[in-house]
């Protein structure tokens, strides 16, 4: 999730300080990816200098300042909401990193790797259901659903993936020769055709 341009998003409402900021990044989300206050603050700096946003007025009684949109700032939005959220663009899946080092590296039950992660997977997506028979009709809710609408569908796809995964390090499982002297001495010559 692009923090600047949820900002920017929430901004095009209208001018707000950091603090209903946050509050209502948090309402839109369910507080799926809460932000801290430095972390709004921080990126409003960016923003402004970057020409995005600039101070409205003056502080107010607890000295918060409001910022506000300018022309570059809603035309950057304007992009942002009218172009594909782009794949590269996406924080690295932790869970693929883990299972490939954990096939590739000795002595790891890749099969306990897997159940662990299944585990926690449904837990998790029991816990998004029971939120999801919560939400309301209302377009606070509406948002709020459309987030865990996401995360369910994410953890469905994650447990499927965990099954395709097991099944596959089965099968390699079964089709990998049995550790012995042959298999040692056959290891122990590709590494030395490796070294010259």
């Amino acid at each position: 999730m692009s923090i600047r341009h949820g900002l920017l998003a929430l901004l095009q409402r209208g001018p707000s300080h950091g603090y209903q900021l946050r509050a209502e990044f948090d309402a839109a989300t369910g507080a799926t990816w809460p932000l801290n206050v430095g972390q709004v603050y921080s990126t409003l700096d960016r923003l402004e200098r970057d020409g995005l946003v600039v101070q409205d007025g003056t502080p107010d009684a607890d000295g918060r300042i409001a910022y506000r949109l300018t022309d570059a700032g809603r035309t950057e939005v304007s992009g942002w909401f009218g172009s594909p959220v782009s794949p590269k663009g996406a924080p690295r899946d932790e869970l693929a990193i883990k299972l490939a080092l954990a096939v590739t590296t000795p002595g790891v039950d890749v099969l306990a790797v897997v159940q662990t992660q299944r585990t926690a997977t449904m837990t998790g997506l029991q816990q998004l259901t029971r939120l999801k028979a919560r939400a309301g009709d209302g377009a606070e809710d509406l948002a709020w659903s459309l987030v865990l609408d996401s995360l369910v569908f994410r953890a469905e796809a994650e447990s499927r993936w965990l099954d395709h995964c097991e099944a596959r390090v089965a099968r390699a499982a079964t089709r990998r020769p049995a550790p012995g002297p042959a298999a040692e001495a056959a290891g122990a010559a590709t590494v030395e055709r490796s070294r010259r």
